[in-house]
C-alpha cells in the first residue's frame, strides 16, 4: 500500500508491482471528502509519467502505457495492456498482452521475487506465482466478457440490436465465434462496457488471440497444480480418483482474498475475521498461527480450485482418463510456447538497432550484457521445460 504526503490511504496494490518514475495517480480528494481510492491486483505496472484518475480499479498484471488517462477506469481483464489513443479519442485494451508479447518479463516476474526473497525469518507467507487462484479467476471472468463483447460486435455488424439479444444467446454466440475461424472475428469492432467512465469507445485489440491465451493460461495452471498434487500424494491420487480427491465442494471458490501476499478463500477469510471479533483468536500469535494453518492447506486448496476451474472452463462434470491425457499433452505444448516466447521476447532487445547504437560494436555489447544464449534465466526456463516434459511423459506412460 502506498500513501500520499497526507495521512490517508489512496492506493491499494496487491504486491509484485512496479510504480514507474513520474507516475501520478491523481488526488483522492474530490473537494468534498478524501474518500476515493485506486485498487490494483498483483503485478500492477503504470508506465513512466502515467496519470490516473480516482477512483479506479485494475485487474492483476495490468500494464498502463505512458499517457494521461482522462477518466476513471475499471479494468477486469488480467495481464492486459491499456493505452490512451488521443488521435482516435479512444481507450485501447489488449487482454493477455503479457502472455502474448512479453513472456520473458511475465515468467521472470515470478522467478525474481522468489529469488530476491532474502528474509531470514519468513513469517509472512507469499504467493509469488503469476498463475494462481486470484489471477485465474480473473482470466475465467475475462473469457465470459470477451464472449459477450464479441457477440455484440457480431450482431451490430449484421444489423441487429445487441440489447434485444438474451445474455445466454450472447454467450453462446461469442463462444462459437471465438472457438471457430479467426476470420469471423478479425474485422469485428469489439468494444468493452463499463471499463472507462464516459461515452467514448473502449476498443478491445486482438480479442480472438486473447481468448485463446486465457484458455491456455488456465489449462497450464490447472495441469501444473494437479500434477503437483498427484506427485505429492503418491499412490493415493490417481487419474481414476482425482474427482473424489479434488471436487470436494459443490462449486469452486471464485473469490480469493490477498492477505499481504497470502491468498486465502473468501470463506476462510470470513471465518478469520469472525474468530477475531469473537475473540476465538485473542492474540496476534493466534492470528498468525491461523495464517500458517491456511498456508499449509493452500496447496490442496489450489489443486481443488485448479481441477474445478478446468472442468468448468471445458464444460466437464469430471475429468476422465482420455481427457486428462489430452490436457497433459496440451500442457506440454504450452510449456514449449512459454519457453519459446521467453526467448523471442528477450531476443527483441538484442536485435533492436537502437539498443545496439549505444555500444561501439557487437563485442562491447556482448561484454556488457552477454549473449542471449548465456542468459541465466533463459537457460533456467529451458531446463524447467525439459524437466516438465519428462514429468508429463512419466504420467502419460502410466495412463497408456
Amino acid at each position: 500500500m502506498i500513501s500520499t504526503q497526507k495521512p490517508y490511504l489512496f492506493l491499494s496494490i496487491m504486491g509484485k508491482s512496479n510504480i514507474a518514475a513520474g507516475a501520478t495517480v491523481g488526488s483522492n480528494h474530490n473537494s468534498r471528502t478524501n474518500d476515493n481510492e485506486i485498487q490494483a491486483g498483483r503485478g500492477f505496472w503504470p508506465g513512466l509519467c502515467a496519470s490516473l484518475k480516482h477512483s479506479s480499479r485494475f485487474a492483476s498484471y495490468t500494464l498502463l502505457a505512458k499517457a494521461q488517462y482522462p477518466a476513471e477506469i475499471d479494468n477486469p481483464l488480467p495481464f492486459a495492456l491499456i493505452n490512451n489513443n488521443p488521435s482516435k479519442d479512444e481507450l485501447e485494451v489488449m487482454p493477455a498482452y503479457w502472455w502474448m508479447y512479453n513472456m520473458y518479463a511475465l515468467a521472470r516476474n515470478s522467478w525474481k521475487y522468489t529469488a530476491r526473497d532474502k528474509r531470514k525469518r519468513k513469517l509472512q507467507n507469499i504467493e509469488f506465482n503469476a498463475y494462481a487462484p486470484d489471477t485465474m479467476e480473473e482470466a475465467a471472468y475475462a473469457l465470459t466478457l470477451l464472449e459477450r463483447w464479441t457477440a455484440k460486435a457480431w450482431f451490430r455488424k449484421n444489423g441487429n440490436d445487441p440489447a434485444s439479444i438474451s445474455l445466454q444467446e450472447l454467450q453462446e454466440k461469442g463462444r462459437q465465434l471465438l472457438s471457430g475461424d479467426k476470420k469471423e472475428v478479425k474485422d469485428l469492432e469489439v468494444l468493452t462496457e463499463g471499463l472507462e467512465k464516459g461515452n467514448r469507445k473502449v476498443r478491445v485489440l486482438k480479442a480472438y488471440e486473447a481468448y485463446h491465451a486465457y484458455k491456455d493460461m488456465i489449462t497450464y495452471y490447472a495441469v501444473t497444480n494437479i500434477m503437483k498434487y498427484i506427485q505429492t500424494n503418491g499412490n493415493e491420487a490417481t487419474c481414476e480418483n482425482l474427482h473424489s480427491h479434488l471436487a470436494t465442494s459443490v462449486a469452486r471458490c471464485t473469490k480469493w482474498i490477498n492477505l499481504g501476499g497470502q491468498l486465502v478463500k473468501e470463506s476462510d477469510f470470513d471465518k478469520l475475521v469472525s474468530d477475531i471479533k469473537t475473540k476465538a483468536l485473542p492474540t496476534w500469535t493466534d492470528v498468525h498461527n491461523r495464517y500458517n494453518e491456511l498456508w499449509e492447506n493452500y496447496s490442496k486448496d489450489k489443486a481443488e480450485h485448479a481441477y474445478m476451474l478446468i472442468c468448468d472452463v471445458c464444460g466437464l462434470e469430471k475429468i476422465n482418463k482420455d481427457q486428462w491425457q489430452t490436457l497433459l499433452v496440451k500442457a506440454m505444448d504450452i510449456q514449449d510456447y512459454i519457453c519459446n516466447q521467453v526467448y523471442i521476447s528477450r531476443k527483441k532487445d538484442y536485435d533492436n538497432p537502437f539498443r545496439k547504437c549505444t555500444y561501439r560494436n557487437d563485442d562491447e555489447m556482448i561484454a556488457a550484457i552477454g549473449t542471449i544464449d548465456e542468459n541465466k534465466f533463459i537457460v533456467q526456463i529451458k531446463d524447467e521445460t525439459k524437466l516438465f516434459k519428462q514429468q508429463v511423459e512419466e504420467l502419460l506412460s502410466k495412463l497408456r
